[in-house]
């Protein structure tokens, strides 16, 4: 029997699987030597910022990459080192994260910084929760920054979730418009490539950032990475083959090391569960089928009902036919009739490819362009990185979408061929 914690039988005083499980933890910043795979990627983050342990203005930048590739990691990672070099030369800095997906508002946003800034400080004033325009705290802001900063470097992690990108022309031009003397340089961080074209000319060109891009771990990275966590577990629990066979998953669905590690962290879950004293292949082989439902769900969360709806199409068409790949005149017929059963319009088919084209950069599908000969012309391919029960199960947790057809359901029609449509009507 397990050894118990002061004297009540309900809890246990030993862990048998975790060690260490802060280290599988989303939020937590690893020490500088267990960062694997991404020097360059410090290197430039760095030449950005580096300016502010000089006392002179940094850089804002925009990095973009596919979810779990070392965005937010290496940009804390670097603002902290900055942090702890500009204190080193009398400078004082302070360093600011904000997840947008969160505080995906502007006066959310100006409200956690500005809470953040006080719990860094001895600033008096009260910040209100509520009730309080965005002017307020801004006021807030630049109160704290003149007081007690000579500069900041503020993470705005998933800004694209943002309503407005008012935020970005507010911190850029405070020295200029005389809000504050302290250097302000932002980090923004995005998974959407396509997210400046969506910024306001005046913000864009007050931003003035630099723009980089983290690409996919590859697998012997993400073999590294998680080898780096395996003092995350008890002596001995970890089988051998384990930590390979998630690299592995990982590589080939995604090179996303969070979803690594995610996919780690659940085995040890399934395996204390259900009583097993090892972690086995089989504990990672079930582990990652939920992170990867858990992942496209992340990716969608989101996305509107149509991307989801398109997703749902190809999947479907898929599950039904007998083809990997399917054109997107093919996907728009079936997305048509999918509309139809949720009772929701279509939008067009080149509303469908920006649909798709969306998911391909996500690394939710991939898109190929292909020839059809003289009479067909050049058309595109579409086909999904992941199992499409996946596809089916992540569409289906969104609750307006929970009354289509499971991927049993689906498989029950039998084969299709060709553009020929399912009756989906039959699932109602």
């Amino acid at each position: 029997m397990a050894e118990q914690t002061g004297g009540d039988p309900l809890f246990e005083s030993h862990d048998p699987i975790f060690n260490r499980k802060e280290l599988l933890h989303v939020g937590h910043v690893p020490d500088e030597d267990r960062i694997v795979g991404r020097d360059d990627e410090i290197q430039s983050v760095a030449a950005e910022v580096g300016a502010i342990t000089r006392g002179d203005p940094p850089n804002n930048v925009m990095i973009y990459g596919k979810t779990g590739t070392g965005k937010s990691l290496i940009s804390r990672h670097v603002a902290t080192r900055a942090q702890d070099a500009a204190r080193g030369n009398d400078i004082d800095c302070g360093v600011l994260y904000v997840d947008c997906s969160e505080a995906n508002t502007e006066t959310r946003t100006t409200r956690q910084l500005a809470l953040n800034l006080k719990e860094q400080t001895d600033y008096q004033q009260n910040i209100p929760l509520r009730g309080v325009g965005t002017m307020e705290y801004y006021q807030h802001i630049w109160g704290i920054l003149e007081a007690c900063f000579d500069a900041v470097v503020v993470i705005l992690d998933e800004i694209d979730k943002l309503d407005n990108s008012n935020i970005l022309m507010q911190l850029s031009r405070a020295r200029e418009a005389q809000k504050t003397d302290a250097y302000i340089g932002v980090i923004g961080i995005s998974n959407k490539v396509q997210y400046r074209e969506t910024l306001d000319e005046r913000i864009d060109s007050s931003f003035g950032h630099r723009e980089l891009f983290f690409h996919p771990y590859d697998a012997s990275q993400l073999r590294e990475i998680m080898r780096n966590r395996e003092d995350a577990f008890q002596p001995d629990v970890l089988e051998d083959g384990t930590i390979e066979l998630c690299a592995a998953l990982a590589a080939k669905k995604h090179g996303d090391a969070r979803k690594a590690i995610e996919i780690l962290k659940e085995a040890g879950e399934l395996a204390r569960r259900t009583g097993s004293e090892t972690v086995s292949e089989d504990h990672i082989q079930q582990a990652q089928e939920v992170a990867e439902i858990n992942r496209i769900e992340e990716l969608t969360s989101g996305a509107t009902v149509h991307a989801k709806l398109a997703l749902y199409a190809l999947a479907s068409c898929i599950i039904t036919g007998d083809r990997e790949t399917y054109k997107t005149r093919e996907v728009y017929e079936r997305y048509v009739g999918i509309c139809e059963l949720v009772a929701t319009d279509p939008i067009t088919e080149n509303g469908l490819y920006r649909q798709l084209k969306e998911q391909a950069f996500l690394g939710v599908i991939e898109s190929e362009k292909t020839g059809g000969g003289r009479s067909q012309g050049s058309y595109l391919l579409h086909r999904l990185v992941t199992d499409p029960k996946h596809i089916v199960k992540a569409v289906r947790r969104d609750a307006s979408l929970e009354d289509l057809p499971t991927d049993d359901r689906l498989r029950e029609t039998g084969p299709s061929t060709g553009n020929r449509d399912v009756d989906l009507t039959s699932f109602s």
